[in-house]
């Protein structure tokens, strides 16, 4: 039996040998190969983060010493080590382990991370409420895959040198080349594994002590020395910008070589001031496909083991991120003001090709959503036309930019909103189920959604020659296969689009579930019901005129949308017919829940919410079944 079989907590891990953890960390990476082969998952940030996840359990006293691994997905290991074992076949799928550390799935996750940047601030909110607690424990945050380049973390660094307080914190910098700093050489891990002896570190203080204290010229003495050796550290490591945040710097260092990880660990863990270990690591080490391209297997579906290649490479279909990444470069080498702002990640947005055409054009912001609207904002000002392009979800992390800095002064910024609505099994934390809430509410902001990849190209063309805030969002997967007209033309902004007529039931769609609205009325008619089938195309401004009128006539209404219910597309429809004060009419608004939606495949989601066929049908005879209305 293997290793890892034994490994039903952290207190197993801790009776091995340090020979035999390397033996233990393939196991781990098998296993993680295995599971995400046919799962899917973020494979190669976690198979980078097997030894420190071993280290790191090896030395402290998880949970009581609290553990955050910022971003989440770098944690299968750390799942492995944590009584999950059993369940790790799980990860990802419906009811089963969640691809991210979750406060609710285990004592071991110490917070919740499916975004980024999070965990200097939220462990330095926990080591200070041990403080006041009475409580001696450490917490350990581990910040990788680019991480530190939001500015959130940097505002943790910032309160947490702060030399008034206590802060038992130690930042690890798993730096895996998306990080912030390159491998320094052999010098510089020496100097880290120097320094942070124990004795060493104890040492150095009795010694600055006794240089204080000489008459006269102590205190320039010692202010030399520690010069002298901030000097020469800073020369060799990226520990300047560190210690000036009050942290001690440690690294770089080799975060695959775990003897060595182990004891330096071991050693920090006895300093009491905020410490900031920068540690190298190979993202997708260990499995040579996943080392070769580490940018696919970063967020991957599931693959051939053997061969690394995708298993699901049948679409026939373009997807919608792909079509607009196409008309974007179709456009922009139209028109010379349109730039492309995204937030590390140019190929999840379709964006990558653009960059190779107009890389003067392209700006890749890293993890810095709230920076990136904000840049926007000011090319906008000078003519420009940008087009930030975002996931949804990751959008919400920038709301106070678009509001203040967009929105407030009417600035043509267009959003172009990828991963709009469920997105499956990365789950409540990337689910794209509040956009069309959250900026419907702006002023000056117009809000649209594309029933089909055509219209995507229509919104994108119009939003570019729209003089103001406007926003479209799409939906992740495969388009739908219709035809792309050309030349592309603009939409009128705030008309809906009829297509189909009936009395019984008017039925409205926004983005996606337009095309679940037009099956269902097809399933309703072969069963005699005739329904008006409307394509909104915006929420913001929605089409009063021509909704009022058709409730007038027709007052059984459904409206269909892939967003929460509360304050999105239903209810901008209740309350367009409130304002016109239409006669009695019924209304049933069927959407995502006041909830959080759990993560599973999008088509298992969408029966569960009632958001397929299906649902929808259901929900329009329930409606049809109920009393006449009276007049």
């Amino acid at each position: 039996m293997g290793l890892l079989e034994h490994i039903d907590s952290p207190e197993d891990l801790k009776r091995l040998s340090v020979s035999q953890l390397s033996e233990l960390a393939s196991e781990i990476r098998e296993t993680i190969v295995e599971v995400v082969s046919r799962n899917g998952g973020h494979l190669a940030s976690s198979l980078g983060a097997v030894e420190l996840a071993i280290a790191i359990h090896y030395v402290f006293d998880i949970p009581r010493d609290k553990l955050i691994w910022d971003v989440g997905h770098q944690a299968y290991a750390h799942k492995l080590l944590t009584g999950r074992r059993e369940r790790f076949d799980s990860l990802r799928r419906h009811e089963g382990l969640s691809g991210f550390t979750r406060l609710s799935e285990s004592p071991y996750d110490a917070f919740s991370t499916g975004h980024s940047s999070t965990a200097i601030s939220a462990g330095l909110g926990i080591s200070t409420a041990k403080v006041l607690k009475g409580e001696r424990s450490k917490v350990i945050a581990v910040v990788g895959d680019g991480s530190m380049t939001a500015g959130l973390a940097y505002e943790g660094l910032n309160q947490a040198g702060d030399t008034h307080h206590d802060k038992d914190i130690i930042v690890i910098l798993n730096d895996n080349d998306m990080s912030i700093a390159p491998n320094v050489g052999a010098l510089s891990s020496f100097l880290s594994r120097t320094f942070s002896a124990k004795r060493l570190q104890e040492w150095r203080k009795e010694f600055g002590a006794f240089l204080r204290s000489l008459p006269k010229i102590g205190d320039d003495v010692y202010q030399l020395a520690k010069r002298s050796e901030e000097s020469f550290k800073s020369f060799v490591t990226p520990g300047m910008l560190f210690e000036a945040f009050n942290f001690e710097y440690f690294g770089p260092i080799n975060g695959h070589r775990l003897n060595h990880l182990i004891d330096i660990l071991q050693n920090i863990r006895h300093l009491s001031e905020p410490v900031l270990l920068h540690v190298t690591t190979k993202k997708g080490k260990g499995y040579l496909p996943a080392e070769e391209n580490p940018v696919y297997f970063h967020g991957c579906s599931s693959f051939d083991v053997e061969t690394g290649s995708c298993l699901d490479t049948k679409r026939a279909e373009p997807s919608y991120t792909e079509v607009f990444g196409e008309t974007m470069m179709e456009l922009a080498a139209e028109d010379r003001r349109i730039v492309a702002v995204t937030a590390a990640m140019p190929e999840g947005t379709g964006l990558a090709r653009f960059a190779e055409a107009f890389p003067d054009r392209f700006f890749d912001v890293g993890i810095a959503e709230q920076h990136g609207v904000t840049f926007a904002a000011g090319m906008a000002t000078e003519g420009l036309r940008p087009v930030v392009a975002i996931y949804s979800t990751f959008l919400q992390r920038a709301y106070d930019q678009i509001l203040h800095d967009v929105c407030l002064e009417s600035l043509p910024v267009v959003f172009a909103l990828d991963r709009g609505g469920l997105v499956g099994e990365d789950g409540p934390t990337h689910h794209g189920a509040f956009d069309l809430a959250f900026l419907r509410s702006l002023p000056n902001m117009v809000l649209m959604a594309p029933k089909d990849e055509n219209e995507l190209r229509r919104m994108l063309k119009t939003a570019l020659m729209h003089d103001g805030p406007i926003a479209f969002r799409y939906p992740r997967g495969s388009a739908i296969g219709v035809p792309l007209e050309n030349p592309i033309r603009p939409l009128e902004i705030g008309r809906s689009e009829v297509l189909g007529e009936g009395d019984d039931l008017l039925m409205m769609g926004i983005g996606r579930t337009v095309t679940t609205v037009q099956k269902a009325a097809v399933q309703l008619r072969e069963k005699g019901v005739h329904a008006t089938v409307l394509n909104s195309r915006f929420v913001k401004p929605i089409d009063s005129d021509r909704i009022v009128e058709l409730a007038s006539r027709i007052p059984r209404i459904l409206t269909v949308e892939e967003n929460v219910v509360q304050g999105g597309f239903g209810s901008a429809v209740l309350e367009a017919l409130s304002e016109a004060q239409v006669g009695p009419f019924r209304l049933q608004r069927i959407g995502l829940p006041d909830a959080f939606v759990e993560h599973g495949s999008p088509a298992l989601l969408r029966k569960r919410y009632g958001l397929d066929a299906a649902g929808v049908v259901k929900a329009a005879e329930e409606m049809l079944a109920l009393e006449p209305l009276r007049q």
